[in-house]
């Protein structure tokens, strides 16, 4: 009797234990006058202070090593909790979640349900960012030869079973349509839905290639709203955004498109990617500005890229004015394992440093 009830503690104990860990997270909302992140229920104030969980530190994405490599994938996230993070953004690939225009990948979705549950055991919450085209090769063939619409609603299923897999899951901060869209307006004919390339890798998609006449923002309003009503038939209370690029610190002036008033409605936040440049703090500083349209800001992309970390550190504090959140990246390995001599490890260790010495301060912990 006494093994036969040993047996079943054993059995029961990790699911009790993540029932124990999901109830320790709360629904994040914003605020009612549209200004702050809160705890749905307890009103308090949340401030998001994480990572990007992209890619490792050799370049490969999540979905290359997250069945095989899971132990990896548990530590990583013990690792980014332990500096201080209370958000972590994945990135999911489109080819990995889709094998075809309207089926999702149940491997994958059971591997998304997996990581929600890590999420939930170690107190961190997922910006779940999607349709990613990171890697070429893994994009299939049928989907680059979908027209607008046909392609539309490839990411809309995409989006309903994602939805499906995290509904009502605590765990789960926000769904990111995209990363980095582009809202091609008028009527020149674009031939690549891909835009550009950064280290092998394409972070940036065109969701139309045939805007047929139609200007940005409407482009931008149809998109949006295909994809967002998609999440809600699944999923009512997870917060929408679309993390996009500041056009004004190109182009002074630019005005938003995705988080317009003309295509932003549905979305609950605004995400922006910002990189200051050295000496030119003021510049990236007017382009937040520019997305003050009556909702929270999330600095959703962070790095010492172009400006030594503490002129980063002066714009996170100056941009506080703005800003409800920031998330740099984390890509497998602490500080000490970055060797002196290497640009990059040392850009990345600096930060780490710093994000380590700033989270008592910057990050709220899971409840006020």
């Amino acid at each position: 009797m006494k093994l036969r009830f040993f047996s079943l503690l054993v059995w029961f104990l990790p699911g009790f234990a993540s029932l124990s860990a999901r109830d320790a997270l709360e629904k994040i909302a914003v605020s009612a006058d549209g200004a702050h992140f809160v705890h749905a229920k307890a009103g308090t104030t949340f401030t998001p202070w994480g990572f990007n969980y992209d890619r490792d530190d050799s370049g490969r994405l999540l979905e290359d090593y997250w069945h095989e490599e899971w132990a990896t994938v548990e530590e990583d996230f013990r690792e980014m909790k332990e500096f201080g993070a209370n958000v972590v953004r994945i990135h999911l690939q489109f080819g990995k979640f889709m094998e075809s225009a309207d089926r999702a990948n149940p491997r994958s979705l059971a591997q998304l349900k997996r990581l929600l549950d890590l999420a939930g055991r170690t107190e961190l919450y997922l910006d779940i960012t999607g349709l990613g085209c990171y890697h070429r090769k893994d994009i299939p063939a049928w989907y680059d030869g979908l027209e607008e619409t046909e392609r539309w609603n490839a990411q809309a299923v995409f989006w309903q079973a994602v939805a499906a897999t995290a509904r009502d899951r605590p765990e789960v901060f926000c769904y990111n349509l995209m990363n980095e869209p582009l809202a091609p307006g008028g009527t020149k004919r674009e031939t690549d839905w891909l835009a550009g390339e950064l280290a092998g890798k394409h972070y940036v998609q065109r969701i139309t290639l045939d805007p047929a006449g139609r200007e940005s923002r409407e482009v931008a309003r149809q998109w949006v709203k295909r994809l967002t009503d998609a999440i809600r038939a699944e999923d009512r209370s997870t917060l929408l955004t679309v993390g996009v690029i500041p056009w004004a610190m190109v182009f002074p002036g630019a005005k938003p498109v995705f988080h317009s008033k003309e295509a932003g409605g549905p979305l609950d936040f605004v995400s922006v990617h910002v990189y200051p440049e050295a000496g030119r703090l003021d510049r990236a500083l007017a382009a937040l500005a520019v997305h003050e349209v009556g909702k929270p800001i999330l600095i959703e992309e962070i790095f010492p890229l172009k400006c030594g970390m503490e002129e980063l550190g002066r714009f996170i504090d100056r941009s506080a004015a703005h800003a409800e959140g920031w998330i740099g990246f984390y890509w497998g390995r602490r500080p000490e394992e970055y060797v002196d001599g290497e640009i990059a490890g040392a850009m990345m260790r600096e930060w780490l440093e710093f994000f380590q010495s700033r989270a008592p301060r910057m990050k709220r912990s899971v409840r006020d």
